[in-house]
């Protein structure tokens, strides 16, 4: 994506370091943040420096490149193994960073070389997906079509391109009359920090609403069709995605509008039975008590936003049950959330 006329990816290795768009700072500030060790990469997807499905998996590969290139004692085997539990546990929900990181490990027991290889092949295989997974979601779309989406599965989301977003940005080129309802997605307001901020960098048509709007609108006939990303998707179909996810399905599913995962299929988890057996991360209370604004200077700075002394609770991620999905966006083409589906564009 261009950004004040320069091509950027969402995060890419150079040497030994690992750069990313420095996500917690957007839509205020725009920066790169340097990772020079695996563990500092660790902390930038702890801390959400980088988000998103495919973003989280290419700097999991990437800084499981950077352990195999800084394990250099006897004891290099112990080091690699500890860093690998280190990299699998800083998101746990995220299957494609579960999927880069074995990956790039298989490939640097032969030599800290091909980890880096490796890493960089996942990071482009990301890119490319996302791309198809534009060029099939397109199809779905109409000459004039009003899109809901929840969070941000953008061009931030993945090494480029992004899933739910890819195929608004191609209508876009291609002169479809196009406009996306954001929802802000609380707590971290992924969607109206994020995705708007994309939106309005590519000139699309939109406007943020509350979380809780949804359902008036699709009453009101505003809704044409949703489009959402995923975290990770069961074997049986139910998908896991940025909580709220479930809230806007059951509301499609009621007002009879066409409910769409775009995800490529790294994000499936064929070990994952259903839904009832994908991890859901519990993040801090913190994120739903305060706010982070820019003050009268330009500094970020956090504010509390709730009853003082009062506790949160923070689930990061919520299931859709396969029977709310209307279809499955992949870089195959688009199938449905079914167990016979998912084996046979896997087997594919």
């Amino acid at each position: 994506m261009l950004v004040n006329d320069k091509s950027y990816q969402t995060v890419w290795m150079e040497d030994t370091s690992v750069f990313m768009i420095q996500q917690n700072l957007l839509p205020f500030d725009f920066k790169i943040h340097e990772c020079k060790t695996y563990w500092d990469t660790c902390m930038a997807i702890t801390d959400m420096v980088v988000r998103g499905a495919g973003a989280i998996g290419a700097a999991a590969g990437f800084a499981m490149a950077q352990a195999f290139l800084s394990s250099t004692s006897k004891e290099k085997a112990v080091m690699i193994r500890e860093a690998r539990t280190d990299i699998e546990n800083t998101r746990p929900t995220a299957k494609n960073l579960f999927y880069a990181v074995d990956r790039v490990y298989q490939a640097g027991l032969t030599s800290p070389e091909n980890a880096v290889v490796e890493a960089h092949k996942v990071a482009h295989e990301d890119a490319t997906f996302s791309k198809a997974i534009g060029v099939y979601g397109n199809e779905l779309i109409g000459k004039k079509t009003n899109i809901l989406t929840h969070c941000n599965a953008g061009w931030l989301a993945f090494v480029d391109y992004g899933t739910a977003l890819a195929p608004v940005y191609l209508a876009k080129r291609q002169g479809k009359d196009i406009f996306v309802y954001v929802g802000e997605t609380r707590p971290r307001g992924q969607g109206a920090r994020l995705t708007a901020w994309e939106l309005k960098n590519d000139g699309v048509p939109h406007v943020i609403i509350p979380d809780n709007a949804a359902a008036s609108l699709m009453a009101r006939g505003k809704i044409d069709m949703l489009i959402v990303g995923a975290d990770r998707i069961a074997a049986n179909g139910d998908t896991a995605n940025k909580i709220g996810t479930l809230d806007r399905a059951i509301l499609a599913k009621e007002f009879g509008i066409p409910f769409y995962v775009a995800a490529p299929t790294s994000t499936f988890d064929m070990g994952c039975r259903s839904g009832k057996d994908i991890p859901i991360e519990e993040r801090s209370e913190d994120e739903v008590l305060y706010q982070t604004g820019p003050d009268d200077n330009g500094n970020l700075v956090k504010i509390l936003v709730c009853s003082p002394g009062s506790k949160a609770l923070n689930p990061a991620f919520d299931v859709t049950p396969a029977k709310y999905i209307t279809g499955i966006i992949t870089e195959r083409g688009i199938i449905k959330a079914n167990l016979q589906s998912l084996k046979k564009v896997i087997g594919g």
